[in-house]
Protein backbone atom coordinates (compact mmCIF):
# COMPACT_ATOMS: atom_id res chain seq x y z
CA UNK A 1 0.00 0.00 0.00
CA UNK A 2 1.43 3.32 -1.05
CA UNK A 3 2.26 6.16 1.28
CA UNK A 4 0.87 9.56 0.34
CA UNK A 5 3.93 11.73 -0.12
CA UNK A 6 2.14 14.87 1.01
CA UNK A 7 1.40 13.28 4.38
CA UNK A 8 4.92 12.57 5.58
CA UNK A 9 7.52 13.97 3.20
CA UNK A 10 10.04 16.46 4.45
CA UNK A 11 9.23 18.79 1.58
CA UNK A 12 6.23 19.65 -0.57
CA UNK A 13 5.51 17.32 -3.51
CA UNK A 14 6.11 18.54 -7.04
CA UNK A 15 2.59 17.56 -8.05
CA UNK A 16 -0.56 18.82 -6.39
CA UNK A 17 -3.46 16.43 -5.89
CA UNK A 18 -6.94 17.84 -6.41
CA UNK A 19 -9.96 16.74 -4.39
CA UNK A 20 -13.30 16.28 -6.14
CA UNK A 21 -16.17 18.12 -4.50
CA UNK A 22 -19.71 19.04 -5.49
CA UNK A 23 -18.26 22.11 -7.20
CA UNK A 24 -15.69 20.14 -9.20
CA UNK A 25 -16.04 19.33 -12.86
CA UNK A 26 -15.64 15.63 -13.66
CA UNK A 27 -14.32 15.13 -17.18
CA UNK A 28 -16.51 12.54 -18.88
CA UNK A 29 -15.39 10.28 -21.73
CA UNK A 30 -16.45 11.74 -25.04
CA UNK A 31 -18.53 8.72 -26.08
CA UNK A 32 -20.35 8.08 -22.82
CA UNK A 33 -23.93 9.31 -22.47
CA UNK A 34 -25.59 6.70 -20.26
CA UNK A 35 -25.99 7.60 -16.56
CA UNK A 36 -24.24 5.49 -13.93
CA UNK A 37 -25.93 2.78 -11.93
CA UNK A 38 -22.86 1.84 -9.89
CA UNK A 39 -19.57 3.52 -9.22
CA UNK A 40 -17.57 3.76 -12.42
CA UNK A 41 -20.15 2.26 -14.82
CA UNK A 42 -19.73 3.97 -18.20
CA UNK A 43 -19.30 3.00 -21.82
CA UNK A 44 -15.83 2.03 -22.93
CA UNK A 45 -13.86 5.07 -23.99
CA UNK A 46 -12.08 5.09 -27.36
CA UNK A 47 -9.46 7.70 -26.54
CA UNK A 48 -5.82 8.48 -27.19
CA UNK A 49 -5.02 6.11 -24.31
CA UNK A 50 -6.80 3.03 -25.71
CA UNK A 51 -10.08 1.18 -25.28
CA UNK A 52 -11.29 0.80 -21.70
CA UNK A 53 -13.94 2.03 -19.31
CA UNK A 54 -12.97 5.14 -17.42
CA UNK A 55 -14.15 5.15 -13.81
CA UNK A 56 -15.62 8.16 -12.04
CA UNK A 57 -17.22 8.58 -8.60
CA UNK A 58 -20.89 7.69 -8.29
CA UNK A 59 -21.38 10.86 -6.21
CA UNK A 60 -19.50 14.04 -5.41
CA UNK A 61 -20.81 14.10 -1.84
CA UNK A 62 -18.06 13.53 0.73
CA UNK A 63 -18.33 9.95 1.95
CA UNK A 64 -15.04 8.98 3.61
CA UNK A 65 -15.63 5.97 5.89
CA UNK A 66 -15.21 6.45 9.62
CA UNK A 67 -12.69 4.36 11.51
CA UNK A 68 -14.35 1.21 12.83
CA UNK A 69 -12.73 -1.62 14.76
CA UNK A 70 -13.18 -4.94 12.93
CA UNK A 71 -15.63 -7.30 14.60
CA UNK A 72 -14.58 -10.66 16.02
CA UNK A 73 -16.57 -12.22 13.20
CA UNK A 74 -14.39 -10.39 10.69
CA UNK A 75 -11.10 -10.99 12.50
CA UNK A 76 -11.21 -13.65 15.25
CA UNK A 77 -9.96 -12.64 18.67
CA UNK A 78 -6.98 -15.02 18.67
CA UNK A 79 -5.35 -13.15 15.78
CA UNK A 80 -2.96 -10.41 16.96
CA UNK A 81 -3.95 -6.99 15.67
CA UNK A 82 -1.77 -3.97 14.92
CA UNK A 83 -2.17 -1.03 17.26
CA UNK A 84 -4.32 0.98 14.85
CA UNK A 85 -6.92 -1.78 14.41
CA UNK A 86 -9.13 -0.39 17.16
CA UNK A 87 -8.92 3.36 16.61
CA UNK A 88 -7.75 3.58 13.01
CA UNK A 89 -4.86 5.80 14.10
CA UNK A 90 -1.35 4.58 13.18
CA UNK A 91 1.62 5.27 15.46
CA UNK A 92 3.53 8.53 15.23
CA UNK A 93 5.96 8.77 12.35
CA UNK A 94 9.51 7.92 13.47
CA UNK A 95 12.37 9.49 11.54
CA UNK A 96 14.88 6.69 12.26
CA UNK A 97 15.21 3.84 9.75
CA UNK A 98 14.96 0.48 11.53
CA UNK A 99 17.65 -2.13 10.86
CA UNK A 100 16.21 -5.61 11.39
CA UNK A 101 18.09 -8.43 13.06
CA UNK A 102 17.97 -12.08 11.96
CA UNK A 103 14.94 -12.96 14.09
CA UNK A 104 13.02 -9.89 12.96
CA UNK A 105 13.77 -10.68 9.33
CA UNK A 106 12.32 -14.16 9.75
CA UNK A 107 9.10 -12.65 11.15
CA UNK A 108 8.94 -10.21 8.25
CA UNK A 109 9.36 -13.12 5.84
CA UNK A 110 6.36 -14.88 7.36
CA UNK A 111 4.16 -11.80 6.92
CA UNK A 112 5.44 -11.30 3.37
CA UNK A 113 4.65 -14.91 2.51
CA UNK A 114 1.03 -14.47 3.60
CA UNK A 115 0.74 -11.30 1.52
CA UNK A 116 2.29 -13.03 -1.50
CA UNK A 117 -0.09 -15.98 -1.32
CA UNK A 118 -3.09 -13.72 -0.71
CA UNK A 119 -2.22 -11.69 -3.80
CA UNK A 120 -1.93 -14.87 -5.85
CA UNK A 121 -5.41 -15.88 -4.67
CA UNK A 122 -6.84 -12.49 -5.57
CA UNK A 123 -5.19 -12.57 -8.97
CA UNK A 124 -6.60 -16.02 -9.69
CA UNK A 125 -10.10 -14.60 -9.29
CA UNK A 126 -9.66 -11.84 -11.86
CA UNK A 127 -12.04 -12.34 -14.77
CA UNK A 128 -15.02 -10.56 -16.31
CA UNK A 129 -18.11 -10.55 -14.08
CA UNK A 130 -16.29 -10.87 -10.74
CA UNK A 131 -16.61 -7.91 -8.40
CA UNK A 132 -13.74 -6.44 -6.44
CA UNK A 133 -15.86 -6.89 -3.32
CA UNK A 134 -15.90 -10.65 -3.96
CA UNK A 135 -12.13 -10.63 -4.35
CA UNK A 136 -11.78 -8.66 -1.12
CA UNK A 137 -13.96 -11.14 0.79
CA UNK A 138 -11.97 -14.20 -0.27
CA UNK A 139 -8.59 -12.57 0.25
CA UNK A 140 -9.68 -11.33 3.69
CA UNK A 141 -10.75 -14.83 4.70
CA UNK A 142 -7.49 -16.32 3.43
CA UNK A 143 -5.32 -13.85 5.38
CA UNK A 144 -7.25 -14.56 8.56
CA UNK A 145 -6.97 -18.32 7.94
CA UNK A 146 -3.19 -17.90 8.04
CA UNK A 147 -3.33 -16.37 11.50
CA UNK A 148 -2.66 -12.91 10.08
CA UNK A 149 -4.47 -9.57 10.07
CA UNK A 150 -5.28 -7.73 6.80
CA UNK A 151 -3.18 -4.61 7.38
CA UNK A 152 -5.28 -2.24 5.28
CA UNK A 153 -8.39 -2.90 7.37
CA UNK A 154 -9.19 0.19 9.48
CA UNK A 155 -5.80 1.77 8.72
CA UNK A 156 -6.81 5.43 8.96
CA UNK A 157 -10.35 4.09 8.59
CA UNK A 158 -9.86 2.19 5.34
CA UNK A 159 -12.90 -0.11 5.18
CA UNK A 160 -11.54 -3.18 3.37
CA UNK A 161 -8.81 -5.80 3.57
CA UNK A 162 -7.25 -4.87 0.21
CA UNK A 163 -7.08 -2.00 -2.26
CA UNK A 164 -8.41 -2.60 -5.78
CA UNK A 165 -7.60 0.04 -8.40
CA UNK A 166 -8.98 -0.30 -11.91
CA UNK A 167 -8.01 1.42 -15.18
CA UNK A 168 -7.63 5.17 -14.49
CA UNK A 169 -7.59 4.68 -10.70
CA UNK A 170 -4.01 5.18 -9.53
CA UNK A 171 -4.28 3.75 -6.03
CA UNK A 172 -6.32 3.04 -2.87
CA UNK A 173 -9.50 2.01 -4.64
CA UNK A 174 -12.13 0.62 -2.27
CA UNK A 175 -13.54 -2.78 -3.33
CA UNK A 176 -17.15 -2.49 -4.49
CA UNK A 177 -19.94 -4.22 -6.42
CA UNK A 178 -18.89 -3.14 -9.91
CA UNK A 179 -18.28 -6.28 -12.01
CA UNK A 180 -14.93 -6.38 -13.74
CA UNK A 181 -15.21 -6.08 -17.51
CA UNK A 182 -13.28 -7.46 -20.43
CA UNK A 183 -10.43 -5.04 -21.14
CA UNK A 184 -10.06 -3.74 -17.57
CA UNK A 185 -6.71 -3.59 -15.81
CA UNK A 186 -6.92 -4.05 -12.05
CA UNK A 187 -4.27 -3.60 -9.41
CA UNK A 188 -4.69 -5.63 -6.22
CA UNK A 189 -2.71 -4.34 -3.24
CA UNK A 190 -2.36 -6.69 -0.26
CA UNK A 191 -0.62 -6.27 3.09
CA UNK A 192 -0.64 -8.84 5.89
CA UNK A 193 0.33 -8.43 9.55
CA UNK A 194 1.78 -11.50 11.25
CA UNK A 195 4.20 -12.06 14.13
CA UNK A 196 4.28 -8.31 14.69
CA UNK A 197 5.38 -7.42 11.14
CA UNK A 198 3.72 -6.25 7.92
CA UNK A 199 4.39 -7.71 4.46
CA UNK A 200 3.22 -5.66 1.46
CA UNK A 201 2.82 -6.49 -2.24
CA UNK A 202 0.70 -5.66 -5.26
CA UNK A 203 0.34 -6.50 -8.94
CA UNK A 204 -1.72 -5.43 -11.92
CA UNK A 205 -3.83 -8.01 -13.75
CA UNK A 206 -5.48 -8.06 -17.15
CA UNK A 207 -9.21 -8.78 -17.18
CA UNK A 208 -9.91 -10.80 -20.30
CA UNK A 209 -8.44 -9.20 -23.42
CA UNK A 210 -6.65 -5.90 -22.77
CA UNK A 211 -5.70 -3.68 -25.71
CA UNK A 212 -2.10 -3.27 -26.88
CA UNK A 213 -1.58 0.05 -25.12
CA UNK A 214 -2.74 -1.36 -21.80
CA UNK A 215 -0.62 -4.49 -22.17
CA UNK A 216 2.45 -2.40 -22.94
CA UNK A 217 1.80 -0.26 -19.85
CA UNK A 218 1.62 -3.31 -17.59
CA UNK A 219 4.78 -4.84 -19.07
CA UNK A 220 6.69 -1.58 -18.69
CA UNK A 221 5.65 -1.19 -15.06
CA UNK A 222 6.69 -4.74 -14.20
CA UNK A 223 10.04 -4.20 -15.91
CA UNK A 224 10.56 -0.89 -14.07
CA UNK A 225 10.13 -2.68 -10.74
CA UNK A 226 12.48 -5.50 -11.74
CA UNK A 227 15.18 -3.05 -12.87
CA UNK A 228 14.89 -1.07 -9.64
CA UNK A 229 15.27 -4.21 -7.53
CA UNK A 230 18.40 -5.19 -9.47
CA UNK A 231 20.25 -2.02 -8.45
CA UNK A 232 19.56 -2.49 -4.72
CA UNK A 233 22.32 -3.52 -2.36
CA UNK A 234 24.37 -2.32 0.61
CA UNK A 235 25.83 1.14 0.16
CA UNK A 236 23.67 1.97 -2.85
CA UNK A 237 22.07 5.43 -2.62
CA UNK A 238 18.30 5.32 -2.21
CA UNK A 239 18.13 7.75 -5.14
CA UNK A 240 19.26 4.93 -7.45
CA UNK A 241 15.75 3.48 -7.34
CA UNK A 242 14.11 6.60 -8.74
CA UNK A 243 16.91 7.16 -11.23
CA UNK A 244 16.59 3.64 -12.59
CA UNK A 245 12.81 3.76 -12.92
CA UNK A 246 12.79 7.22 -14.51
CA UNK A 247 15.56 6.40 -16.96
CA UNK A 248 13.56 3.40 -18.16
CA UNK A 249 9.97 4.70 -18.08
CA UNK A 250 10.21 8.29 -19.25
CA UNK A 251 11.77 7.57 -22.69
CA UNK A 252 8.82 5.23 -23.29
CA UNK A 253 6.46 8.18 -22.84
CA UNK A 254 5.11 7.22 -19.39
CA UNK A 255 4.82 9.55 -16.42
CA UNK A 256 5.54 8.59 -12.82
CA UNK A 257 3.45 9.39 -9.76
CA UNK A 258 5.30 11.77 -7.43
CA UNK A 259 2.45 11.98 -4.94
CA UNK A 260 2.79 8.37 -3.81
CA UNK A 261 5.89 6.56 -2.66
CA UNK A 262 7.25 3.25 -1.55
CA UNK A 263 8.12 3.06 2.13
CA UNK A 264 9.99 1.32 4.86
CA UNK A 265 8.12 -1.60 6.36
CA UNK A 266 8.40 -3.86 9.36
CA UNK A 267 6.78 -3.42 12.74
CA UNK A 268 5.07 -0.36 11.27
CA UNK A 269 2.98 -0.51 8.11
CA UNK A 270 4.61 2.69 6.84
CA UNK A 271 7.92 4.06 8.06
CA UNK A 272 11.17 5.50 6.78
CA UNK A 273 12.76 5.36 4.32
CA UNK A 274 10.38 6.86 1.78
CA UNK A 275 11.14 5.38 -1.64
CA UNK A 276 10.78 7.87 -4.47
CA UNK A 277 10.15 6.36 -7.90
CA UNK A 278 11.33 9.41 -9.83
CA UNK A 279 14.54 11.44 -10.06
CA UNK A 280 15.24 12.94 -6.63
CA UNK A 281 18.05 14.12 -4.38
CA UNK A 282 16.93 12.58 -1.09
CA UNK A 283 19.79 11.57 1.23
CA UNK A 284 20.53 8.08 2.50
CA UNK A 285 21.97 4.76 1.38
CA UNK A 286 20.83 1.17 1.71
CA UNK A 287 22.15 -0.89 4.61
CA UNK A 288 21.92 -4.60 5.45
CA UNK A 289 18.77 -5.23 7.45
CA UNK A 290 16.86 -2.34 5.90
CA UNK A 291 13.40 -3.33 4.66
CA UNK A 292 11.23 -1.33 2.28
CA UNK A 293 8.82 -1.57 -0.62
CA UNK A 294 9.36 -0.54 -4.21
CA UNK A 295 6.06 0.09 -5.96
CA UNK A 296 6.30 2.25 -9.09
CA UNK A 297 3.17 3.64 -10.74
CA UNK A 298 3.41 4.32 -14.45
CA UNK A 299 0.71 6.43 -16.14
CA UNK A 300 -0.22 6.84 -19.78
CA UNK A 301 -0.84 10.58 -19.49
CA UNK A 302 -0.21 12.90 -16.59
CA UNK A 303 0.37 11.28 -13.21
CA UNK A 304 -1.33 14.02 -11.20
CA UNK A 305 -4.01 12.48 -9.01
CA UNK A 306 -7.55 13.46 -8.12
CA UNK A 307 -8.82 12.37 -4.70
CA UNK A 308 -12.40 11.10 -4.81
CA UNK A 309 -15.07 12.06 -2.25
CA UNK A 310 -14.64 8.66 -0.56
CA UNK A 311 -11.38 10.07 0.81
CA UNK A 312 -9.28 7.20 -0.55
CA UNK A 313 -9.60 6.54 -4.27
CA UNK A 314 -7.09 8.46 -6.40
CA UNK A 315 -7.59 8.62 -10.16
CA UNK A 316 -5.58 10.25 -12.94
CA UNK A 317 -6.52 13.81 -13.78
CA UNK A 318 -6.77 13.14 -17.51
CA UNK A 319 -8.39 9.69 -17.36
CA UNK A 320 -5.33 7.81 -18.61
CA UNK A 321 -4.67 4.36 -17.21
CA UNK A 322 -2.07 3.62 -14.57
CA UNK A 323 -0.55 0.34 -13.44
CA UNK A 324 1.56 -0.68 -10.47
CA UNK A 325 3.66 -3.61 -9.26
CA UNK A 326 5.14 -3.87 -5.78
CA UNK A 327 7.46 -6.03 -3.71
CA UNK A 328 8.77 -5.98 -0.16
CA UNK A 329 12.52 -6.53 0.01
CA UNK A 330 15.30 -6.68 2.56
CA UNK A 331 18.83 -5.45 1.95
CA UNK A 332 21.42 -8.17 2.59
CA UNK A 333 25.21 -8.10 2.88
CA UNK A 334 25.51 -8.94 -0.81
CA UNK A 335 22.41 -7.47 -2.47
CA UNK A 336 18.69 -7.56 -1.88
CA UNK A 337 16.21 -10.37 -1.21
CA UNK A 338 12.66 -10.02 -2.47
CA UNK A 339 10.38 -11.37 0.24
CA UNK A 340 7.06 -11.30 -1.66
CA UNK A 341 8.22 -13.03 -4.86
Amino acid sequence: MLKLLCSFARRAPTQTMRTLTTSSVVRQPRRSQRPQAQRGQQHADDSRFGQYRRLVPASLVASKPLAREPSLLSVPGHIPRPGYAQSGTPPEWVMDIPILDVQEIECLKEAAKVARDALALGGSMVRPGVTTKEINTKVHRFIVSQGAYPSCLNYLGFPSAICTSTNNVIAHGIPDKRPLEDGDIINIDVTAYKLGFHGDTSASFAVGQVDAAGTALMEATREALDLAIQVCGPGVPLTAIGETISAYAEPLGYSLSRELTGHGIGRCFHQNPLIYHHYNDEPGAMLPGMAFTIEPILCQGVATGILWPDGWTISTEDGGRSTQFEHTLIITSSGAEVLTA
